[in-house]
């Protein structure tokens, strides 16, 4: 597949690839890394240090160890040091290579902040993470800006969860999806052979544009999976319960794709550890136990001799490096250049994507938006790719994840042309 990444317009000198920026105040940089990691994390910090070092307002540009936290201890490494061929295996290396973080900085931290910011001249800062990070960016900026530090920051989009507002689609989810994709093929033919009842537990806390990526896995009506629950519905026990009864009738088997977000009528986590992050997230992964509850549910309800067995991908799906997609990693690059871009012309934003053609002539362009459009709220997969039943993702969904995921492996069936008996 062809893909093509439109630079985003810019105001200011320069909009060629390449130049030099001549406009906004010299100083240093510093980027972090914040959040879970994905696949292409990474590609974000590259593109960064590449356009940094062709920029006339960046004299150098540190790393932050593990983000903000890294920041007020001064755990800097200069990254112009870096060769082009460490940094070039630095991108196609999963997770976070400057270690990552979850952290909301209080108001007396930012001040700490900015003492650091100030005793290294640090006028950029680049954070690359998902809306908790950017609500840490942009609160940031807001105390810069109270304090009269002169500071822009810059916002650069990841999650494997897809659910950043004001972008068609975030860097790190279509390597995510081509995993779970993957993962339900082979469950698919893995499930033929041995005929049970299987669960997978995916990531996603209120958004389920990831688990709905299984929907690839379905090539012929009877493939896996068969059944797709996502948090934007309400997950009731009873209808699951029928729904896999009925599944069962059907194809004597069944594999289910099922968001870790999944909830009751009150809002309630169907299965949590109850621990919460410094945002305030309700711990989902920590554990097997969601998987594990239901597969309980299904023996006791509908047959203790059941086959049934239930995984959780958990990290896997953001740190896999077999699963990569090629238009995941050009964008996720191109996202960290075209922030930098912006250094000198802008007081700071969040690199956002817009679809401008789908399918084969697939295109985006990118924008700079402002950090609070980004920051701390989330958006949900459209319920038009929900069926009514709330247990299927239609075909429509594809049209908008196919691009992002890329080749898949062509996988095959025997014929089965019988021998007379």
């Amino acid at each position: 597949m062809e893909f093509f990444i439109i630079n985003a317009t810019q105001t200011g000198n320069s909009d060629k690839e390449g130049e030099k920026l001549v406009m906004g105040v010299k100083g240093n940089a510093v980027i972090g890394q914040s959040g879970g990691p994905t696949c292409v994390i990474n590609q974000s910090l590259v593109g960064v240090i590449e356009q940094a070092r062709k920029s006339d307002v960046i004299e150098n540009l540190y790393g932050a160890r593990h983000g903000v936290n890294g920041i007020m201890k001064e755990d800097f490494i200069d990254l112009f040091k870096e060769s082009q061929e460490t940094l070039e295996k630095v991108a196609i290396t999963p997770s976070a290579a400057l270690g990552s973080v979850r952290k909301k900085p209080t108001a007396d931290e930012c001040q700490k902040i900015f003492g650091v910011f100030q005793k290294y001249n640090i006028r950029y800062f680049f954070y690359i993470g998902g809306n908790d990070s950017a609500e840490t960016a942009n609160i940031v900026s807001e105390l810069a800006r109270e304090a009269k530090y002169e500071l822009s920051v810059f916002h650069i989009p990841k999650t494997i969860d897809n659910d950043l507002r004001v972008t068609d689609h975030c860097p790190g989810f279509g390597s995510a999806a081509k995993f779970v994709a993957q993962a339900f093929m082979g469950d698919n033919f893995d499930n033929r052979s041995l005929k049970g009842i299987k669960i997978n537990v995916i990531m996603g806390r209120h958004a389920g544009f990831l688990t709905a990526a299984s929907r690839i896995a379905r090539l012929d009506p009877d493939d896996a999976p068969h059944l797709i629950y996502v948090p934007e519905r309400v997950f009731s026990k009873e209808q699951f319960l029928n729904d896999v009864q009925k599944t069962m009738d059907k194809y004597q088997r069944a594999v289910i794709a099922v968001s870790e977000g999944i909830h009751d009528d009150k809002g309630n986590p169907i299965c949590t550890t109850g621990e919460r992050d410094s945002h305030g997230n309700v711990q989902l992964s920590g554990s097997g136990a969601l998987g594990d509850y239901l597969a309980s549910l299904i023996k006791t309800n509908l047959g203790e001799k059941l086959r049934v067995r239930a995984d959780t991908f958990g990290y896997l799906q953001r740190s896999f490096p077999g699963c990569i997609s090629e238009v995941d990693a050009s964008e996720a690059r191109q996202a960290g250049r075209e922030a930098v871009k912006y250094a000198g012309k802008a007081e700071g934003g969040s690199i956002s994507f817009k679809r401008i053609a789908g399918g084969k002539n697939y295109k985006i362009e990118m924008e700079l938006v402002e950090l609070k459009t980004m920051a701390k709220e989330t958006k949900s997969l459209d319920q038009a790719y929900i069926n009514t039943e709330g247990n299927d993702i239609n075909g429509n969904f594809l049209d908008y994840v196919l691009p992002l995921v890329g080749e898949l492996p062509q996988l095959g069936k025997l014929q089965g042309y019988p021998i007379n008996k």
